[in-house]
């Protein structure tokens, strides 16, 4: 029987000990926990020695009230772009993010828990690591500098949330070991949790765990029970994102600009082979190539081999506004796929590169949202197909994903949300009580 401690990392890292994580493509996993386990001890000095010492060099000073407010906790660029229309929506609301985490554009938009004090806690490291080892077996030892960058989140935010005694906790990501570790701290100190959906899920996600739920469709509820028992009151509203360009849906009849979404899954290899595929066959096209915000990779080369190529830059350029600019997407396993279909844009499914990840992994395919090309002369077809017509009624495809499509809260999405919210809070204790 796992003690406590170890129960929690098991917990809070629960994605990184799936077989999925494990199959990643080795440039991939080796960003995120590197191979050799002399760079993973790196990592781990590294980390120890850069962020956290450096932590306690550099005090938090939030700009904002956090007592007693509504935490919108965010992760990611992403997550804020997801989140920051209820910071207006939701009176006494604040934008939050752990002391470094990196939020992109948004780096200076949102308020700071301290992390100071999460070095006090590795001394738990050698048991938790043996813990796991004998749940886990050899993914402990391949993951140590995981297990290891893990713990202390749940302490440090255990404190944290004592001292601020938050009214709730808003997430919009429920499987990053940051904010698995302050879904557990707030159950631990009975504050208040609900969760906003901001991309597609999968079946590999965590257990649906939060007391309120917001999801965007009937998809992510039945993903959502197959990974476990669904905890709590969920509703299905649709994508707040999207509001914004859903009444300017693409309505032109054939396809003249095409995006390239990619992200770090997919190999430059193979992004540069299509890239070049297309460009020669298509000459008339305007193409835009988008890597995600989190790919660190240099295409720069592809800048300067083809000048007729465009360039999205994802860290600047939100996720709508990119696809607004065109008539068609490809991509490989991206929810972009969802976003550009919302917006009636002709999207395709193409693999770049042969990695482990299981294929559609968002079932997109399968449940018809989009079409599939297994080559690069069948991608040509599809898109000459697109090119000479494109469907009006493409975005009907995805009302499995999106429950207000069709219905009077089309475009609502956000005051639906904000409304349920509202209603929720009124409910939820404004006081929690803290447990030990």
């Amino acid at each position: 029987m796992p003690d406590s401690a170890t129960a929690r990392l098991r917990d809070i890292l629960q994605l990184r000990f799936t077989d999925l994580f494990a199959s990643l493509p080795p440039h991939m996993l080796a960003t995120i926990s590197p191979a050799s386990p002399w760079k993973r001890l790196a990592k781990v000095l590294g980390y120890a020695g850069l962020r956290l010492v450096g932590n306690l060099f550099r005090p938090v000073r939030n700009p904002e009230q956090l007592h007693g407010a509504v935490w919108l906790y965010v992760v990611s660029q992403n997550n804020y772009d997801s989140l920051h229309f209820l910071r207006e929506a939701l009176p006494g609301s604040v934008l939050v993010a752990g002391q470094s985490k990196q939020i992109g554009r948004y780096n200076q938009a949102v308020n700071r828990l301290s992390l100071r004090r999460k070095l006090l806690y590795y001394g738990q490291f050698l048991g938790v690591y043996y813990g796991l080892k004998r749940t886990e077996g050899p993914r402990a030892w391949r993951f140590f500098d995981l297990i290891f960058n893990a713990i202390g989140y749940y302490e440090v935010y255990v404190r944290a949330l004592r001292h601020y005694r938050p009214r709730a906790i808003v997430f919009a990501n429920d499987h990053n070991d940051d904010a698995r570790a302050l879904l557990l701290a707030a159950r631990a100190c009975g504050v208040p949790t609900a969760y906003v959906q901001h991309a597609s899920v999968s079946t590999n996600f965590p257990p649906l765990g939060f007391d309120f739920s917001l999801l965007e469709g009937q998809d992510a509820l039945d993903k959502y029970r197959q990974c476990g028992p669904v905890y709590g009151r969920t509703e299905l509203v649709g994508m707040p994102k999207a509001d914004a360009f859903l009444a300017r849906k693409n309505q032109n009849p054939t396809v003249q600009r095409v995006a390239i979404a990619i992200n770090t899954l997919d190999d430059a290899e193979a992004v540069a082979a299509a890239v070049d595929h297309l460009l020669r066959e298509f000459s008339g096209l305007i193409f835009t190539l988008r890597p995600h915000p989190g790919d660190t990779r240099d295409f720069s080369f592809l800048r300067r081999q083809y000048p007729q190529l465009h360039f999205s830059d994802a860290r600047q350029q939100t996720v709508f506004e990119f696809l607004a600019e065109h008539d068609a997407l490809i991509a490989a396993d991206t929810s972009t796929h969802l976003e550009a279909t919302l917006l009636n844009l002709a999207s395709i499914y193409f693999r770049f590169g042969t990695h482990g990840v299981a294929e559609d992994y968002y079932g997109y395919v399968a449940h018809g949202l989009v079409e599939r090309a297994h080559t690069l002369p069948e991608l040509s077809a599809l898109l000459r197909r697109y090119q000479q017509h494109k469907p009006a009624d493409l975005y009907h495809r995805a009302a499995y994903y999106n429950a207000t499509l069709g219905t009077p809260d089309e475009g609502h999405s956000q005051q639906r949300a904000a409304r349920l919210l509202s209603e929720w809070l009124g409910k939820a204790a404004p006081t929690p009580t803290v447990t030990t």
